[in-house]
């Protein structure tokens, strides 16, 4: 793989002179002589994004409507631009950088559109919108996500091509040679009234789950070593290049943990573990996590020094702001101290400048979304999925079921029971009765994801059923059960409790996790704890998203690198006509000492 342009190029930002916020006045002169001069000051600020996946506009592309939800966040890039512009008026153009934590061009139908529908890899092809409404609100760098990866290398490229800033890797490296496939780092310059500018190095990390998520687009291509690693490598670089500040935009989240298991030796959270272990860094813009942490402190082990932290939430409901107030102090910029806080997209106006630019991209999404594909005889939703077992989610499986079972037909697996495993991903996503979308069938699956068939043991499945109950918060028979309580026990979030079709079973709250999984049958009779099923399965779980036990070391049997999503549009497509009473039943029930909890 040939090595980015940006590789190893010292990209020095020269902004414009303009009035710092802070300047040194020489002080008057005493009858007794003169006081000493104040020392040099000066102050910038450093703003950032993370996790936008695709949104420019307030919009929602799987209800065809405006954003909203219970706490009334906002999204989008245009959004974002407002707050960039007053951020700049406040603090001078010329004294601010705005820098990205990945996870850019993937997640709405509008990112989708422009990768597989009209893709800017084509001949002659549109200029990704992300890249459009980012240039134009002028990012100075941005990390790359694991997400990036998900449409191949080529698309990437292409982004990367189509950017006006580098895309920073410094852990993603070429397969063959080890180097750095793409820019490890920027250089920025900002000038200061004292004639001394201030260098700002900003160095980018991504997650070393990209070697699994999407193993398939990047085996063999690139390598993905660990944050700390690469952190402890470049960031004394940077300082000897003679950066004053360094700021980390890192790919992962801030807890030291990872949702994989043991898959891959490194941390896929290690945002924390890099401020602890690598001294020489000033503050680190977090992503990936989807939380929101205005400001977090962590002390680094060597220096006793705090590296100040900061995720703004998703999708562009928050923009960070770290301020820097520097001092000159025996030839050279200090950081004195910095601080970080998040602004909210709620409090602003989209900006015009940006909806206009993309208004066309827009519309024309808008229309494919809402193309009709087939028609229901019911409506189904979400709502209660997350508890109950409905046929919204029967849907996904019956659809995974099938395929799988038609592409191993005739072979040697052909005579096994084929099972499958499905999330409740939105518990806003509807089929309603009538005319079904494009969009009503990807709310479904608005990931990415494509599916795989792995060869388990009733023994194995009895295990993988245990770990997904965890997800639910034990409760004692007789007491009241609070649906909004009831889930998400140890921050699990809904995408990874799955369950499992062709299966019938009972999980007992009243238990603790680990033992809840009870009457397990197959076909009316007790699972063969060594009996062969195959399951349908997601690329994200059987690759040891969620750290499920057994199926990423299971036997694979059959793979496509078709979107889930784009099977169930198909599915539907050829159907016709939806009907759950072919497919929906009740294989999974909520129980509390043998007593149905709904």
């Amino acid at each position: 793989m040939p090595l980015n342009r940006r590789t190893f190029l010292e990209s020095s930002v020269a902004v414009g002179a303009g009035a710092a916020l802070a300047t040194g006045v020489a002080a008057p002169a005493e009858a007794h002589g003169r006081r000493p001069k104040p020392a040099k000051r000066y102050s910038f600020t450093v703003m950032g994004t993370t996790d936008l996946h695709g949104n420019v506009f307030n919009w929602d592309y799987f209800t065809d409507k405006e954003f909203d939800d219970k706490a009334h966040n906002d999204i989008g890039l245009a959004k974002i631009s407002t707050l960039v512009d007053q951020v700049r008026e406040e603090k001078g153009r010329c004294n601010t950088l705005l820098i990205d934590a990945g996870d850019t061009i993937q997640g709405t139908q509008l990112s989708y559109y422009y990768a597989k529908v009209d893709p800017i890899t084509a001949r002659r092809g549109p200029v990704h919108p992300m890249a459009q409404a980012m240039n134009a609100i002028g990012y100075d760098a941005a990390a790359l996500g694991n997400h990036e990866f998900n449409y191949g290398i080529p698309v990437l490229r292409k982004f990367e091509e189509q950017c006006d800033f580098p895309l920073l890797g410094a852990n993603a490296l070429d397969a063959k040679t080890l180097r750095p496939a793409f820019a490890p780092y920027s250089m920025h310059r900002l000038r200061t009234p004292h004639g001394k500018d201030v260098k700002v190095a900003v160095l980018g990390l991504t997650n070393p789950g990209i070697a699994i998520w999407d193993k398939a687009n990047v085996q063999g291509k690139m390598v993905f070593p660990g944050l700390e690693e690469q952190a402890a490598k470049w960031v004394p670089k940077l300082r000897s290049m003679g950066a004053d500040v360094v700021v980390v935009s890192a790919h992962s989240g801030s807890s030291g943990t990872s949702s994989y298991g043991d898959q891959l030796p490194h941390i896929e959270n290690a945002a924390g573990l890099v401020a602890e272990q690598v001294p020489g860094i000033d503050a680190i813009l977090v992503g990936h996590a989807h939380t929101e942490i205005p400001e977090y402190r962590v002390k680094n082990k060597e220096t006793g020094k705090d590296v100040v932290l900061s995720e703004p939430l998703k999708w562009g409901q928050r923009l960070t702001t770290f301020d820097f107030d520097l001092v000159w102090e025996k030839g050279r910029w200090v950081v004195e101290k910095v601080g970080a806080q998040v602004l909210n997209s709620n409090t602003v106006a989209e900006d015009p400048r940006i909806t206009g630019l993309l208004a066309d991209e827009h519309e024309k999404v808008v229309a494919y979304v809402n193309q009709v594909i087939g028609t229901s005889t019911a409506s189904m939703t979400t709502a209660d999925a997350p508890w109950k077992d409905e046929p919204i989610i029967d849907l996904i499986n019956v659809v995974q079921a099938e395929t799988v079972k038609a592409a191993l037909a005739g072979g040697a697996h052909a005579a096994l029971p084929v099972l499958s495993q499905a999330s409740c991903f939105s518990r806003t996503a509807r089929i309603p009765a009538g005319e079904i979308t494009i969009k009503d069938a990807a709310g479904l699956y608005p990931f990415e994801n494509t599916m795989e068939a792995r060869l388990l043991t009733g023994a194995q499945l009895k295990d993988y059923l245990e770990y997904s109950a965890r997800y639910y918060v034990q409760t004692a028979a007789g007491t009241p059960v609070d649906t909004a309580k009831l889930t998400n026990a140890g921050g699990t979030p809904d995408y990874n409790y799955d369950a499992v079709s062709g299966l019938t079973y009972e999980i007992d709250i009243a238990k603790p996790a680990g033992s809840r999984i009870v009457n397990l049958s197959f076909e009316g009779k007790p699972l063969d704890p060594a009996a062969q099923f195959v399951l349908a399965v997601n690329n994200y779980r059987a690759s040891g998203g969620g750290a499920f036990p057994h199926v990423a070391n299971a036997q694979q049997l059959w793979a496509n690198s078709d979107e889930i999503r784009n099977t169930i549009i198909q599915w539907v497509k050829a159907k016709g006509t939806v009907d759950p009473g072919l497919f929906a039943s009740v294989d999974w029930k909520l129980t509390r000492d043998g007593v149905p909890v709904f």
